[in-house]
C-alpha cells in the first residue's frame, strides 16, 4: 500500500486531535471526577490506542517533538518531517476549539478560571513550580519519553510489536509525577492549541513547551544511538 502525503497528513491532524481532547478534555470536563492520575491515564491511553490505529500510516508521532527527533535521526524525510508538524499543530488547535465548545456548555465554566488543560510555569503551574523547574522537567522528561520510543521502535528490538504499549505507558508514568509541575506537554503541538485560546501567560510561556520538548527529544534520540550501538539491522 502506497500511502500518500495526504493520508500522513490527515493521520497525525487526526491522531493528534484525539490526544489533546481527550488528554485535556479529561482535565477540563472531568478533572474533578477522576483526578491527576485519571488525566495522566487519559493521555497515556490515547497516544496507545493512536499508536495501533494510525501507526502503520505514519508511526504515529501526534508530536513535533517525536517528529523533529526522528529527523534528526535520520529515521524521517525533512518533507514527512513538516507535513507531520503542520498536521499535528492544526489537530491540537481544533481539539482545543471543540473542547472551548463543549466546557461552555456547562453554566459555571469560565475560560480565564478554568482554561483547557494548558501548560504552565510559576503562576501557571498547578504547583506553582518555577519556570526553571518547568523547563528542567520538560527538557529530561521528554528525553526519556523519546529514549523509550527510539528503542520499543528499534528494528533492533525482538519486541517492537508491543512498541504501541510501551510508548502509552511512558507517557502515563510521565504524567503522574508532573501534571503538579507543568501539566505536562512534552509535545509542543499539545501545549499550542490550549495556549492560543486561553492567552496570557499560557502564550509568553509557550516557549518553554516548545523549545523544551525539542531539546530533550533531541538528546534522547542521541542516548537511543549510544545505547543501541550498532546501526538497526533493516
Amino acid at each position: 500500500m502506497k500511502i500518500t502525503t495526504a493520508q500522513k497528513f490527515m493521520a497525525e491532524l487526526l491522531g493528534t486531535f484525539v490526544l489533546v481532547l481527550i488528554g485535556c478534555g479529561s482535565a477540563v470536563l472531568a478533572g474533578t471526577h477522576v483526578g491527576f492520575l485519571g488525566i495522566a491515564f487519559a493521555f497515556g491511553i490515547s497516544v496507545l490506542t493512536m499508536c495501533y490505529s494510525i501507526g502503520h500510516i505514519t508511526g504515529c508521532h501526534i508530536n513535533p517533538a517525536i517528529s523533529i527527533s526522528m529527523w534528526a535521526m535520520g529515521k524521517l524525510s525533512a518533507k514527512d518531517t513538516l507535513v507531520y508538524i503542520i498536521g499535528q499543530i492544526i489537530g491540537g488547535i481544533l481539539a482545543a476549539a471543540l473542547l472551548y465548545s463543549i466546557a461552555q456548555g456547562r453554566p459555571e465554566y469560565s475560560l480565564a478560571a478554568n482554561g483547557l488543560g494548558q501548560n504552565g510555569v510559576e503562576g501557571g503551574s498547578p504547583d506553582k513550580f518555577s519556570l526553571t523547574s518547568g523547563l528542567i522537567f520538560e527538557v529530561v522528561f521528554t528525553c526519556i519519553f523519546l529514549f523509550v520510543i527510539h528503542l520499543s521502535t528499534s528494528k533492533n528490538n525482538g519486541n517492537v510489536g508491543f512498541a504501541g504499549l510501551a510508548i502509552g505507558l511512558a507517557l502515563t508514568m510521565i504524567h503522574i509525577v508532573g501534571i503538579p509541575v507543568t501539566g505536562v506537554s512534552v509535545n509542543p503541538a499539545r501545549s499550542i492549541g490550549p495556549a492560543l485560546f486561553v492567552g496570557g501567560d499560557a502564550i509568553s510561556h509557550l516557549w518553554v513547551f516548545i523549545v523544551g520538548p525539542i531539546v530533550g527529544g533531541l538528546i534522547g534520540g542521541i542516548l537511543w544511538k549510544v545505547v543501541d550501538g550498532q546501526p538497526e539491522r533493516y
